[in-house]
Protein backbone atom coordinates (compact mmCIF):
# COMPACT_ATOMS: atom_id res chain seq x y z
CA UNK A 1 0.00 0.00 0.00
CA UNK A 2 2.82 2.40 0.89
CA UNK A 3 4.64 1.47 -2.33
CA UNK A 4 1.55 2.27 -4.38
CA UNK A 5 1.07 5.57 -2.54
CA UNK A 6 4.64 6.77 -3.19
CA UNK A 7 4.75 5.42 -6.72
CA UNK A 8 1.57 7.24 -7.73
CA UNK A 9 2.99 10.59 -6.66
CA UNK A 10 6.50 10.50 -8.05
CA UNK A 11 7.67 6.91 -8.60
CA UNK A 12 10.00 4.95 -6.34
CA UNK A 13 7.48 2.46 -4.97
CA UNK A 14 10.01 -0.29 -5.60
CA UNK A 15 12.08 1.33 -2.85
CA UNK A 16 9.45 0.04 -0.41
CA UNK A 17 8.17 -3.19 -1.90
CA UNK A 18 11.31 -4.80 -3.34
CA UNK A 19 13.34 -4.64 -0.08
CA UNK A 20 10.24 -5.86 1.80
CA UNK A 21 9.99 -8.88 -0.48
CA UNK A 22 13.71 -9.64 -0.13
CA UNK A 23 13.44 -9.32 3.66
CA UNK A 24 10.42 -11.66 3.79
CA UNK A 25 11.93 -14.21 1.37
CA UNK A 26 15.74 -13.88 1.73
CA UNK A 27 16.64 -17.02 -0.24
CA UNK A 28 14.34 -16.35 -3.21
CA UNK A 29 15.94 -15.57 -6.60
CA UNK A 30 16.21 -11.84 -7.40
CA UNK A 31 14.31 -12.29 -10.67
CA UNK A 32 11.38 -13.85 -8.78
CA UNK A 33 11.16 -10.97 -6.31
CA UNK A 34 11.33 -8.39 -9.11
CA UNK A 35 8.72 -10.26 -11.16
CA UNK A 36 6.37 -10.48 -8.16
CA UNK A 37 6.86 -6.76 -7.46
CA UNK A 38 5.97 -5.87 -11.04
CA UNK A 39 2.86 -8.06 -10.95
CA UNK A 40 1.45 -5.62 -8.39
CA UNK A 41 2.92 -2.33 -9.57
CA UNK A 42 1.47 -2.53 -13.10
CA UNK A 43 -2.04 -2.27 -11.63
CA UNK A 44 -1.16 0.65 -9.40
CA UNK A 45 0.47 2.49 -12.32
CA UNK A 46 -2.61 1.90 -14.49
CA UNK A 47 -4.96 3.28 -11.83
CA UNK A 48 -2.74 6.31 -11.18
CA UNK A 49 -2.52 7.05 -14.92
CA UNK A 50 -6.31 6.92 -15.16
CA UNK A 51 -6.69 9.33 -12.26
CA UNK A 52 -4.12 11.75 -13.67
CA UNK A 53 -5.97 11.77 -17.00
CA UNK A 54 -8.80 13.67 -15.29
CA UNK A 55 -6.50 16.59 -14.45
CA UNK A 56 -3.58 16.42 -16.90
CA UNK A 57 -3.92 16.38 -20.69
CA UNK A 58 -1.68 13.58 -21.92
CA UNK A 59 0.38 14.54 -24.96
CA UNK A 60 -0.01 11.38 -27.01
CA UNK A 61 2.66 12.37 -29.55
CA UNK A 62 5.06 12.06 -26.59
CA UNK A 63 3.31 9.31 -24.62
CA UNK A 64 2.91 6.71 -27.39
CA UNK A 65 6.55 6.69 -28.64
CA UNK A 66 7.72 6.70 -25.02
CA UNK A 67 5.43 3.84 -24.08
CA UNK A 68 6.51 1.71 -27.04
CA UNK A 69 10.21 2.38 -26.37
CA UNK A 70 9.72 1.63 -22.65
CA UNK A 71 8.17 -1.73 -23.40
CA UNK A 72 10.99 -2.59 -25.80
CA UNK A 73 13.76 -1.46 -23.46
CA UNK A 74 12.23 -3.16 -20.43
CA UNK A 75 11.90 -6.46 -22.28
CA UNK A 76 15.59 -6.39 -23.16
CA UNK A 77 16.44 -5.37 -19.59
CA UNK A 78 14.45 -8.25 -18.08
CA UNK A 79 16.14 -10.66 -20.49
CA UNK A 80 19.55 -9.27 -19.48
CA UNK A 81 18.63 -9.69 -15.79
CA UNK A 82 18.42 -13.44 -16.27
CA UNK A 83 21.98 -13.67 -17.64
CA UNK A 84 24.07 -10.62 -16.64
CA UNK A 85 25.14 -9.59 -13.09
CA UNK A 86 23.95 -6.13 -12.02
CA UNK A 87 26.69 -5.45 -9.43
CA UNK A 88 28.32 -2.54 -11.31
CA UNK A 89 24.97 -0.80 -11.79
CA UNK A 90 24.10 -1.36 -8.14
CA UNK A 91 27.32 0.39 -7.07
CA UNK A 92 26.89 3.32 -9.45
CA UNK A 93 23.24 4.02 -8.55
CA UNK A 94 23.78 6.05 -5.33
CA UNK A 95 26.15 8.41 -7.18
CA UNK A 96 23.78 8.87 -10.13
CA UNK A 97 20.89 9.60 -7.77
CA UNK A 98 23.05 12.06 -5.82
CA UNK A 99 23.67 13.99 -9.02
CA UNK A 100 19.92 14.09 -9.72
CA UNK A 101 19.20 15.33 -6.17
CA UNK A 102 21.86 18.06 -6.20
CA UNK A 103 20.71 19.32 -9.60
CA UNK A 104 17.08 19.48 -8.41
CA UNK A 105 17.97 21.31 -5.19
CA UNK A 106 20.23 23.86 -6.92
CA UNK A 107 17.66 24.63 -9.62
CA UNK A 108 14.76 25.67 -7.41
CA UNK A 109 12.53 26.65 -10.32
CA UNK A 110 12.97 23.25 -11.99
CA UNK A 111 9.60 21.70 -12.77
CA UNK A 112 7.54 24.52 -11.31
CA UNK A 113 6.20 25.73 -14.67
CA UNK A 114 5.11 23.67 -17.65
CA UNK A 115 7.24 24.98 -20.55
CA UNK A 116 7.97 22.24 -23.13
CA UNK A 117 11.30 22.82 -24.88
CA UNK A 118 10.58 20.79 -28.01
CA UNK A 119 7.71 20.14 -30.38
CA UNK A 120 6.74 17.71 -33.13
CA UNK A 121 9.08 14.88 -34.08
CA UNK A 122 11.96 16.14 -31.96
CA UNK A 123 9.87 15.82 -28.79
CA UNK A 124 8.63 12.37 -29.84
CA UNK A 125 12.14 11.06 -30.54
CA UNK A 126 13.50 12.41 -27.25
CA UNK A 127 10.59 10.84 -25.35
CA UNK A 128 11.32 7.53 -27.10
CA UNK A 129 15.01 7.75 -26.15
CA UNK A 130 14.10 8.39 -22.51
CA UNK A 131 11.68 5.47 -22.60
CA UNK A 132 14.21 3.08 -24.14
CA UNK A 133 17.05 3.88 -21.73
CA UNK A 134 15.06 4.05 -18.50
CA UNK A 135 12.88 1.14 -19.63
CA UNK A 136 15.98 -1.04 -20.00
CA UNK A 137 17.10 0.00 -16.54
CA UNK A 138 13.67 -0.85 -15.11
CA UNK A 139 13.66 -4.34 -16.58
CA UNK A 140 17.27 -4.99 -15.57
CA UNK A 141 17.40 -3.48 -12.08
CA UNK A 142 14.53 -1.13 -11.23
CA UNK A 143 14.91 1.00 -8.05
CA UNK A 144 14.05 4.64 -8.73
CA UNK A 145 12.69 4.08 -12.24
CA UNK A 146 9.70 6.38 -11.76
CA UNK A 147 11.94 9.08 -10.31
CA UNK A 148 14.28 8.87 -13.31
CA UNK A 149 11.31 9.20 -15.67
CA UNK A 150 10.03 12.25 -13.80
CA UNK A 151 13.44 13.94 -13.62
CA UNK A 152 14.22 13.46 -17.32
CA UNK A 153 10.77 14.63 -18.44
CA UNK A 154 11.21 17.76 -16.30
CA UNK A 155 14.86 18.44 -17.16
CA UNK A 156 14.99 17.44 -20.82
CA UNK A 157 11.46 18.11 -22.09
CA UNK A 158 10.64 21.04 -19.79
CA UNK A 159 7.51 19.61 -18.16
CA UNK A 160 6.32 20.64 -14.71
CA UNK A 161 6.48 17.99 -11.98
CA UNK A 162 2.76 17.17 -12.11
CA UNK A 163 2.68 16.65 -15.90
CA UNK A 164 5.94 14.73 -15.76
CA UNK A 165 4.60 12.45 -13.04
CA UNK A 166 1.42 11.81 -15.05
CA UNK A 167 3.32 10.88 -18.22
CA UNK A 168 5.80 8.84 -16.17
CA UNK A 169 2.91 6.63 -15.04
CA UNK A 170 2.23 5.62 -18.66
CA UNK A 171 5.93 4.98 -19.27
CA UNK A 172 6.25 3.00 -16.05
CA UNK A 173 3.15 0.96 -16.85
CA UNK A 174 4.65 -0.08 -20.19
CA UNK A 175 8.08 -0.95 -18.78
CA UNK A 176 6.60 -2.87 -15.85
CA UNK A 177 4.20 -4.83 -18.05
CA UNK A 178 6.88 -5.80 -20.56
CA UNK A 179 9.27 -7.04 -17.88
CA UNK A 180 6.42 -8.74 -16.01
CA UNK A 181 5.38 -10.76 -19.08
CA UNK A 182 8.90 -12.03 -19.69
CA UNK A 183 9.54 -12.86 -16.03
CA UNK A 184 6.11 -14.54 -15.70
CA UNK A 185 6.76 -16.71 -18.76
CA UNK A 186 10.09 -17.72 -17.21
CA UNK A 187 8.30 -18.68 -13.97
CA UNK A 188 9.56 -15.75 -11.88
CA UNK A 189 6.22 -14.62 -10.38
CA UNK A 190 4.80 -15.97 -7.13
CA UNK A 191 1.08 -15.97 -7.91
CA UNK A 192 0.06 -17.04 -4.39
CA UNK A 193 0.90 -13.59 -2.95
CA UNK A 194 0.27 -11.47 -6.06
CA UNK A 195 -3.46 -10.85 -5.44
CA UNK A 196 -2.81 -9.41 -1.96
CA UNK A 197 -0.11 -7.11 -3.34
CA UNK A 198 -2.35 -5.91 -6.18
CA UNK A 199 -5.24 -4.94 -3.89
CA UNK A 200 -2.95 -3.09 -1.46
CA UNK A 201 -1.05 -1.37 -4.29
CA UNK A 202 -4.29 -0.15 -5.88
CA UNK A 203 -5.49 1.37 -2.60
CA UNK A 204 -2.19 3.21 -2.10
CA UNK A 205 -2.10 4.40 -5.73
CA UNK A 206 -5.62 5.81 -5.50
CA UNK A 207 -4.80 8.03 -2.53
CA UNK A 208 -1.33 8.96 -3.81
CA UNK A 209 -2.58 10.24 -7.18
CA UNK A 210 -5.44 12.09 -5.47
CA UNK A 211 -3.02 13.89 -3.16
CA UNK A 212 -0.65 14.83 -6.01
CA UNK A 213 -3.47 16.33 -8.10
CA UNK A 214 -4.82 18.24 -5.10
CA UNK A 215 -1.51 19.92 -4.20
CA UNK A 216 0.12 20.27 -7.65
CA UNK A 217 3.68 20.49 -9.00
CA UNK A 218 5.28 22.08 -5.92
CA UNK A 219 4.11 19.22 -3.69
CA UNK A 220 5.28 16.60 -6.20
CA UNK A 221 8.71 18.28 -6.33
CA UNK A 222 9.20 17.98 -2.57
CA UNK A 223 8.03 14.36 -2.56
CA UNK A 224 10.50 13.74 -5.41
CA UNK A 225 13.34 15.25 -3.34
CA UNK A 226 12.36 13.13 -0.33
CA UNK A 227 12.08 9.88 -2.30
CA UNK A 228 15.40 10.40 -4.12
CA UNK A 229 17.12 11.20 -0.79
CA UNK A 230 15.83 7.97 0.75
CA UNK A 231 16.81 6.06 -2.39
CA UNK A 232 20.38 7.38 -2.08
CA UNK A 233 20.55 6.32 1.58
CA UNK A 234 19.03 2.88 0.93
CA UNK A 235 21.03 1.97 -2.18
CA UNK A 236 24.23 3.37 -0.68
CA UNK A 237 23.74 1.34 2.50
CA UNK A 238 22.99 -1.84 0.55
CA UNK A 239 26.14 -1.53 -1.56
CA UNK A 240 28.70 -0.03 0.77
Amino acid sequence: MLAGFIDAIVGGGGLVLVPALFAAYPIAPAATMLGTNKSASIWGSALAAHQYSRRVNFKWSVALPGVFACALGSGFGAWALLYIPSDALRRALPFVLSGVLIYTLVNKSLGQAHAPRYAGRAESWIAAAIGLIVGFYDGFFGPGTGSFFVFLLVRVLGYDFLSASAHAKLFNLASNFSAFVLLAVKGHVWWHITLYLIVANLIGSFFGAKLAMKHGAGFVRWVFIFVVSVLIAKTGYDVF
